[in-house]
Formats: C-alpha cells, sequence, structure tokens
C-alpha cells in the first residue's frame, strides 16, 4: 500500500509595487523578521524574504516590480512542503501524470523545489528544506530524477562555495535571536 503524500502550505510570494512600504508593514505591523534579501537570477526582481518562523525561511516572499495596472491582489506563488526528496519526486511524477509541462525543479541551496503553474495559471512550488544555508535568492536547476545521495552531494559542494554557508540550525539560531529583539 502506498503512503499518500500530503503537501503542507507554508509560505506565499507577492507581487509589490513599493517593496519597501510592504517590507516595513510586514515586519513593523506583523512583527516578521527579514531572513535574506536579493535580486532574482532569472525573475529579475528584488526580493525580500521574511519569516516570524526560525524553522521555516520565510513565509512571506515580497517580489517588486508588480505593474501598476494589476488587479488589487496578484499572488506571485503558493508554496507547499514536503518531508523528503522521495516525497518531491512522488509529487513530481503526479503533476507531470495530470498534465502539467512547464515544470522547473530549482536547487536554492536552502531547500529544493519544483515550480509549476495551476490550471489558472497560478505559480505553485512544491518543496523540501535542505540540512543548509546559503544567501537567498539563488536557483540551480537541478534533475528530481537524480539519485537522493547524487542531489545531497550536488548541493552540499555547491553551498560550501556561497560565502554565507552554514548549517541551517546555525541561521535559525540567527532568526530566534533577531525575533527574541523585535518588539511586538
Amino acid at each position: 500500500m502506498t503512503t499518500q503524500v500530503r503537501p503542507q502550505l507554508t509560505h506565499m510570494g507577492i507581487n509589490v509595487y513599493d517593496i519597501e512600504k510592504m517590507e516595513d508593514f510586514y515586519t513593523q505591523v506583523l512583527g516578521l523578521v527579514v531572513t535574506d534579501r536579493g535580486k532574482g537570477k532569472n525573475f529579475k526582481a528584488d526580493l525580500v524574504f521574511m519569516s516570524v518562523d526560525p524553522n521555516t525561511h520565510h513565509q512571506v516572499a515580497l517580489a517588486s516590480g508588480r505593474d501598476p495596472e494589476s488587479p488589487r491582489s496578484t499572488i506571485n506563488q503558493i508554496s507547499f512542503h514536503l518531508n523528503t526528496l522521495d516525497d518531491l519526486r512522488v509529487m513530481y511524477h503526479k503533476v507531470k501524470e495530470y498534465g502539467v509541462e512547464a515544470l522547473k525543479p530549482l536547487n536554492h541551496g536552502v531547500s529544493w523545489s519544483v515550480y509549476f503553474f495551476d490550471p489558472e495559471g497560478n505559480t505553485v512550488e512544491l518543496y523540501v528544506d535542505s540540512p543548509w544555508y546559503i544567501a537567498q535568492p539563488h536557483g540551480d536547476l537541478f534533475d528530481p530524477g537524480l539519485p537522493t545521495e547524487q542531489i545531497v552531494a550536488d548541493t552540499l559542494a555547491m553551498c560550501q562555495d556561497d560565502p554565507e554557508f552554514q548549517p541551517i540550525e546555525r541561521f535559525r539560531d540567527s532568526v530566534r535571536a533577531r525575533l527574541a529583539e523585535e518588539p511586538s
């Protein structure tokens, strides 16, 4: 009997008009802390990652460049957490079998993700955390069909080249410390 894989909703990305104003709102009003920021490699926007959970790299991702003519709300992505690379492979094949063609597997260093569009064109991300942290945004294509050991070894080698490389628990401890300092 096969165990059903059920992804857990963990974060959302939002396209924004004014990234500084939005960062101020989410940090000052809702109490999130900035966990990372940078310029997208493939998606040429300024990105700000924020969280209130040290175990979750980000719960909200802000992306600059929202079209001023766009409707009131624009979701950049809906993200679902999975427990293992095997679970990611199961879901990757399930999405392909459904008929989705434009799947994009990316190795973020902090996680392995597969991006695709739902039937109405909304971006969906399925991802698994890695045991390491590197500065975000980061995204290299990877093959989810490779053996887990090879994906892990390739990711570790890539991460060790990043000046921000550290075990994820050390990064989480730094987020915990910043959360303790932030006014509620």
